[in-house]
């Protein structure tokens, strides 16, 4: 690759040998364009170019090998003169040819994806451009981990146009005399038809600001690439008279410190044009979208339902099924999460959800490390719950932004917004939801004033402010939720929220007033389904929570609920 950048830049880096190669009759030919115009030079340059590329896509390595200029080269000059015909199907040329070909492709299946942001296919080569496209050789974008069905779905090539170029020189000895030859560029355009499995590049006008600026990539629809093809080899003894310069051949310098010979030499070279890539839209294959959301949704693993996920999204961000079932598979695994580190066996789901909320809600405003701390970040082997929130939250925002009559979308939001310690939004999200909620409906009114007041008591908790506003107004939210809560399981979240926002007051605000609250809670946690002592004492042990109890003989009552039975 690097010799393929050199040559790239032949005219400013090999002045000295473009000198010496002018004084051979071949070199002068060289720089002046083919007289060669005629159809059936064109065609078959075309022909070769199409057929190079479809040998490729499928894998063909004899195919390939016999329409690859480097290929034909290593057989003129290493075997006898005047070859009049290719290599048996076994020799091991074919082999090696292949080799380098799948290097030069080497950095376009590197796999960089890490955390959630994989894509699809999760495992196996991912067709990634990245930074290299301009770099790549034209065979990058008909390799056959694109073109073969699996694991690509098979690419269709377009002949676009083809054009004569100055000849293509190169000496039939290492050492000796260059001939030129007519050079064609052909033009082929790649279409890819799958956008599940179609490579993809960084979508246009990204730019690398910093390895913490996820850069937004799309899948490739089509791109234009362009081949290098010599014809009229055969009068120079090679195999076959048309062959495609894709790479350059190996060379060494002649002496120490001389540059490299360039073989062969022309004045383009086989690679994508860039400003020519078409990306997938919502709008080409809707169906293909919605049927992938759903499949996601029954993969066991979380790895590939997140990769197929976030492939629909670089085609369609607004794709409202993927949003759905990626925010809430993100969620749950974060609960998961939740209850892998508390330990408790909880069997009722509603109080599942409730335990394992909190545990994130007094974490997110305390020691935050796992919250903070993603995957790459940390240079961990697996995703960390840093990577499923950060994954979660950007796909919550949009879907409350396209569907904001999907509450419980709007309050996975505001709790995440708390999670990631976003202090306004986690506070705004409920206030609004607070409005949003029609009178009447208690029970999400219930929840969503529990959710403000445990974002102001968050916001209170991280900064550390003793006597903050938000203290009062967390209590007021708790208050109001209790007035109209009609599940026990809601009756004891306000009378507990009512005491923990107390912690924050002026000397827990009143400390008979608190023991109330938390006496009720206890009256009203009794009446709660799955109920059972290891959750009352984990939720009355809470670190802020039990400082408090512990420094005062007056909560010798409520502690005595959680004395472990002999």
């Amino acid at each position: 690759m690097r010799r393929l950048v050199r040559f790239h830049a032949l005219f400013a880096g090999t002045v000295a040998w473009l000198v010496c190669a002018a004084m051979t009759d071949a070199a002068v030919a060289a720089s002046t364009p083919s007289r060669t115009k005629g159809k059936p030079a064109a065609t078959q340059a075309v022909d070769a170019a199409r057929r190079f590329a479809e040998a490729i896509s499928q894998g063909d390595r004899v195919a390939a090998g016999q329409l690859d200029f480097a290929c034909q080269y290593r057989l003129v000059t290493g075997g006898p003169a005047g070859l009049k015909a290719y290599p048996p199907a076994s020799d091991p040329i074919y082999d090696d040819c292949w080799a380098a070909l799948t290097a030069a492709h080497a950095p376009a299946t590197k796999r960089t994806d890490v955390g959630m942001d994989v894509l699809w296919p999760s495992t196996g080569p991912l067709v990634f451009y990245g930074d290299e496209l301009p770099r790549l050789p034209a065979s990058a974008f008909v390799m056959d981990a694109l073109g073969i069905s699996p694991p690509g779905s098979g690419v269709r090539l377009e002949v676009k146009d083809s054009r004569a170029i100055p000849n293509g020189s190169f000496p039939l000895k290492r050492s000796g005399k260059s001939v030129a030859v007519p050079t064609t560029l052909v033009r082929l355009v790649v279409h890819y038809h799958d956008p599940l499995t179609s490579p993809v590049s960084y979508a246009e006008g990204t730019v690398k600001w910093a390895n913490t600026i996820k850069r937004a990539r799309r899948a490739v629809k089509s791109i234009t690439t362009q081949w290098v093809v010599f014809t009229g080899l055969k009068k120079h003894g090679f195999p076959g008279d048309a062959a495609v310069f894709l790479l350059p051949v190996p060379t060494q310098p002649e002496a120490p410190g001389m540059p490299a010979p360039q073989i062969p030499f022309t004045t383009e070279i086989s690679r994508a044009l860039p400003d020519s890539l078409v990306w997938w839209t919502a709008e080409d294959q809707p169906g293909t979208l919605t049927a992938a959301a759903a499949r996601a949704a029954t993969f066991p693993e979380l790895r590939d339902r997140v990769a197929l996920l976030n492939r629909v999204l670089i085609i369609d961000p607004n794709q409202t099924d993927a949003l759905m079932v990626l925010t809430r598979n993100l969620y749950a695994v974060l609960l998961r999460e939740a209850a892998n580190e508390h330990k408790l066996v909880v069997k009722d789901p509603a109080l599942s959800l409730v335990v394992n909320e909190f545990y994130w809600n007094v974490y997110a405003g305390a020691e935050r490390l796992a919250l903070s701390n993603g995957m790459e970040m940390g240079g961990f082997s697996q995703p960390t719950p840093a990577d499923y929130l950060y994954r979660m939250l950007p796909a919550l925002e949009t879907l409350a932004k396209n569907h904001p009559e999907q509450l419980d979308s709007r309050f996975r939001l505001g709790v995440a917004y708390r999670w990631n310690n976003d202090q306004l939004p986690m506070i705004e999200t409920f206030e609004a939801l607070v409005r949003d909620i029609p009178e009447g409906r208690n029970t999400p009114k219930a929840e969503a004033l529990l959710q403000l007041a445990w974002s102001r008591i968050n916001k209170v908790a991280w900064n550390r402010i003793l006597h903050d506003p938000e203290s009062v107004k967390a209590y007021a939210d708790a208050e109001a939720s209790l007035a109209v809560a009609e599940l026990p399981l809601d009756k004891f979240l306000a009378e507990y929220t009512m005491a923990y926002s107390m912690i924050f007051m002026p000397d827990y605000g009143d400390k008979a007033k608190m023991l109330h609250h938390l006496t009720e809670a206890k009256r009203w946690f009794e009446e709660v389904p799955g109920k059972n002592d290891d959750v009352w004492r984990y939720f009355l042990e809470s670190d802020l929570l039990k400082a408090v109890l512990d420094a005062d003989p007056s909560f010798q009552p409520i502690l005595a609920s959680v004395e472990k039975k002999a």
